[in-house]
Formats: C-alpha cells, sequence, structure tokens
C-alpha cells in the first residue's frame, strides 16, 4: 500500500511541471495506442479461430464464427471510442455499441445460414483477445 502511495506521490511531482493540456494529450495518445493493441488482439485471435474452425467444421459453421467474430470487433471498437470520448465530450457512455449483439441475435435467428452458439462463441472472442493482451503487458 505504501508503495502505491509513493509511487502516485512521485507521479504528481514528476507531472507538477507540465500542464494539463500535456498530460492530456500524452494519456490520449498513449490510450489510442492501447486501444489499437486491443483491436488488433481481437482480430488476431479472431483471425485464429476462424481458420481453425476452417479445418474442423463446415462452411456454415465457420461463417457463423466469422460473422460473430466480426460483430465482437466492432462493438469492441465502439466500446473503446466511446470511452475515449468520455471526459472530452460527453459525461456518460453512449448505448450505440448495445446495438451490436442485438443486431447480431436478430441476424442468427433471421437468417438460416447462420447458427447461434458459433456467432454467440464469435462476438466473445474480444474477451480472450483483451485477456491475452493485459498478460503480455504485463
Amino acid at each position: 500500500m505504501e508503495s502505491y502511495v509513493d509511487a502516485a506521490l512521485n507521479t504528481e511531482k514528476s507531472l507538477g511541471s507540465f500542464s494539463f493540456d500535456e498530460v492530456s494529450k500524452a494519456s490520449s495518445g498513449e490510450y489510442e495506442l492501447i486501444k489499437r493493441r486491443f483491436i488488433y488482439a481481437a482480430l488476431v485471435v479472431s483471425a485464429f479461430a476462424v481458420t481453425v474452425t476452417a479445418f474442423f467444421f463446415d462452411l456454415h459453421t465457420t461463417s457463423s464464427l466469422l460473422v460473430g467474430s466480426l460483430s465482437g470487433v466492432l462493438y469492441l471498437w465502439l466500446l473503446a471510442r466511446n470511452v475515449g470520448r468520455l471526459g472530452k465530450d460527453s459525461k456518460n457512455l453512449s448505448k450505440t455499441q448495445l446495438l451490436v449483439p442485438v443486431v447480431l441475435v436478430l441476424a442468427v435467428s433471421k437468417l438460416p445460414e447462420l447458427d447461434f452458439l458459433p456467432a454467440i462463441l464469435g462476438f466473445l472472442l474480444y474477451k480472450p483477445a483483451i485477456f491475452i493482451q493485459v498478460l503480455m503487458e504485463s
């Protein structure tokens, strides 16, 4: 606990010579880098999962997983964009990213070419991608 307090005090002292705008720009750039890494990790995990699925399952299942994983990446991108705007442009998060899973479920229920379980599992692939990225950074 004391090490966290000491680190916070040292950070505060070192930031004392910078203006708020400089610190804000630096943290904004760092956030953009982290956001890109998470999205790229989600794309890589999705591509790997779709490739493995293509070897072991039929085209029907693979396409469902692909649609779900692309929906998951879109959801992650929208969420990261809304979080990035938080504090600058708005005081609360937009709910637009919540439309992605709703549209995915509606599409799966209406289109006979898509299966529900592979599409939902594909959508949830962004979570292990984030977990892997956090493990690689620490």
